[in-house]
């Protein structure tokens, strides 16, 4: 009974993310806005703090964003069966569609419709990204945390106006992160 649960489990995964990852254009942001809806809201395999936690992660650590978050939903639902089933769902579209586009590179390079078609998709990604910048940013504001207000101001102010590298700020950010927490431990020992 606990093989077939866990194997529904399993395809469920490896479906959603196969889905997820074929239909999502604009990047691992785009895609962990849709693992949100999915495993958070529809699913209820993982709870919002704890997406917000794994996003984190995804994005701090080297390498894709969309194959990250694969990697840590996947182990968090299904251990390491799950982490293989999810890189594998999350990443078979891109290689299929960059398979076909590589044939076709120079049709594709060249048809004003396709350009078309991707100046529209440019414009549906900005409206995800905004979701996720206000689904994200609006969860640490409802935290009344003066603290996580602050450092967030200070990141968006980093990158915006002094074109700070995104890799300093989210080092930066988890250093004082980890540099308040120790505070806090301290002070409740003490």
């Amino acid at each position: 009974m606990e093989d077939s649960r866990k194997g529904k489990t399993l395809v469920q995964l490896f479906l959603s993310t196969l889905y997820i990852s074929a239909f999502t254009f604009g990047g691992g942001f785009v895609i962990i806005t849709f693992m949100k809806r999915k495993f958070v809201d529809e699913l209820h395999w993982i709870d919002e703090n704890e997406m917000l936690d794994l996003a984190a992660l995804a994005q701090s650590s080297p390498g894709a964003i969309a194959v990250n978050a694969a990697i840590l939903v996947g182990w968090r639902v299904a251990g390491f069966a799950g982490m293989v089933t999810a890189v594998v769902g999350t990443i078979l579209p891109p290689m299929l569609i960059l398979t076909v586009i590589s044939f076709f590179y120079q049709a594709f390079a060249a048809n004003p419709y396709v350009a078309l078609l991707l100046k529209g998709m440019q414009a549906g990604v900005v409206a995800v990204i905004l979701d996720v910048v206000w689904g994200l940013g609006g969860k640490v504001v409802k935290e009344r945390s003066l603290f996580l207000c602050v450092v967030m101001a200070a990141a968006f102010v980093a990158t915006a106006v002094f074109r700070v590298n995104v890799i300093l700020i989210i080092l930066a950010a988890a250093a004082v992160g980890m540099l308040r927490a120790l505070w806090l431990r301290r002070r409740v020992a003490s």
